[in-house]
C-alpha cells in the first residue's frame, strides 16, 4: 500500500470529529470504566467503510459505542497503490476516559 486510507481532511479532523459525535456511555461511567478501545475495518476504493470488527473491547457500552461513532463517520479517503484507488484493511483506537 502507497498511501492509506484516511479520514477526510487526516486525523486532526477525525479527532474534531469524535469530540463532536462521542457519547460516554452511562453503563461505563457507572462503572468508572476507562481504557481503548481498538477496532479493524475496510475502506473500499470508494471511501464506504465496512466490515467493523471490535479486536479488542472494554466493555460497558463503550464497544457498541466506537462502532457506532466509526459507522457516522462520513466517507473516507481511500487507500492508493499505483495511483489506483483501492480497498484497504484499517485499525484504529479509541480511547474511553472519565475526566
Amino acid at each position: 500500500m502507497e498511501e492509506y486510507a484516511k479520514f477526510p481532511g487526516g486525523w486532526d479532523e477525525w479527532a474534531k470529529f469524535l469530540n463532536k459525535n462521542f457519547e460516554y456511555p452511562r453503563q461505563a461511567q457507572r462503572s468508572g470504566i476507562e481504557g481503548t478501545v481498538h477496532l479493524s475495518f475496510v475502506v473500499d476504493a470508494k471511501g464506504i467503510i465496512s466490515d467493523i470488527e471490535v479486536t479488542r473491547g472494554i466493555g460497558g457500552g463503550c464497544n457498541e459505542e466506537a462502532i457506532r461513532v466509526l459507522k457516522l463517520s462520513p466517507k473516507w479517503t481511500p487507500g492508493k497503490q499505483r495511483g489506483v484507488a483501492v480497498k484497504s484493511r484499517m485499525a484504529i483506537q479509541i480511547k474511553f476516559g472519565l475526566r
